[in-house]
C-alpha cells in the first residue's frame, strides 16, 4: 500500500491548482465586450427561457405571483478545484424588460467539470427588487434572502406559501457538475450593445 506524502502530492497538485486558478481567473477576467451578447440576443434567449419555465408545472405559482423576474437563460460554469461561472440575462416586470444583468462567481473547493444551466429569480417583494436596482453589484447571500427551490420544494409551492423575498429555480441543466452555486455570485447591471 502506497502512503501519500506531501512530497508526492506537491508535484501533482501544484500544476493542477495553477491550471484551475488560470481557468477560473480567465473566465472572470476576460473583457466584458468579448463575451457580452447584444440586447436582441439576450431578449431572444430570455423569451425562449420563459417558454421553458412556463412548461414547468411547478414554476406556475412563481410566474403568477412574482413582482419581477430576473432570467439568466444560460450560465456557463466550469473548473477543477477553482471554478467560475458567468451568464447574462434580463429583468422583466409587467411583461417588459427593465434592465440587463450579468451573473458571475468564483468558487473554491472540491469541484470538477463543466455545465450550463438557466436560472430564474423571482422577486416576490418590492423591497427585494429595490435592493437589486439600488445595488452597484448585488452579491447573493447579502441583502434579501434568496431561496433556491429544488424539485421537491417546487412541487409544494403555492401563492400562499411563497413568503420569502426572492426564489430561484434552475432549469435546462446540462453537464457534469452537481449544481449551480448561488452564494457568493454577484449580479451586476450591464449595458449590452445593439
Amino acid at each position: 500500500m502506497s502512503h501519500l506524502t506531501r512530497r508526492r502530492l506537491m508535484p501533482l497538485s501544484f500544476p493542477l491548482g495553477f491550471a484551475a486558478l488560470g481557468l477560473g481567473a480567465g473566465l472572470l477576467a476576460a473583457p466584458r465586450a468579448a463575451r457580452a451578447a447584444t440586447r436582441q440576443e439576450i431578449d431572444a434567449e430570455v423569451e425562449a427561457a420563459l417558454v421553458r419555465l412556463r412548461q414547468m408545472p411547478n414554476a406556475e405559482p412563481l410566474l403568477r405571483a412574482a413582482r419581477a423576474m430576473l432570467i439568466f437563460p444560460r450560465i456557463i460554469s466550469g473548473g477543477f478545484i477553482v471554478g467560475g461561472q458567468y451568464g447574462e440575462g434580463a429583468l422583466l416586470r409587467d411583461g417588459a424588460t427593465r434592465g440587463y444583468y450579468a451573473i458571475a462567481g468564483l468558487s473554491l473547493g472540491f469541484l470538477a467539470g463543466a455545465q450550463s444551466a438557466g436560472l430564474g429569480m423571482f422577486f416576490m417583494q418590492e423591497s427585494a427588487l429595490k435592493a437589486l436596482e439600488r445595488a452597484d453589484g448585488w452579491e447573493i447571500g447579502t441583502g434579501p434572502s434568496v431561496v433556491a427551490l429544488d424539485r421537491g420544494l417546487q412541487a409544494n409551492a403555492t401563492s400562499t406559501t411563497l413568503t420569502e423575498p426572492v426564489y430561484a429555480i434552475t432549469f435546462g441543466q446540462q453537464g457534469l457538475m452537481a449544481a449551480l452555486a448561488l452564494n457568493g455570485t454577484k449580479i451586476t447591471r450591464i449595458e449590452p450593445g445593439g
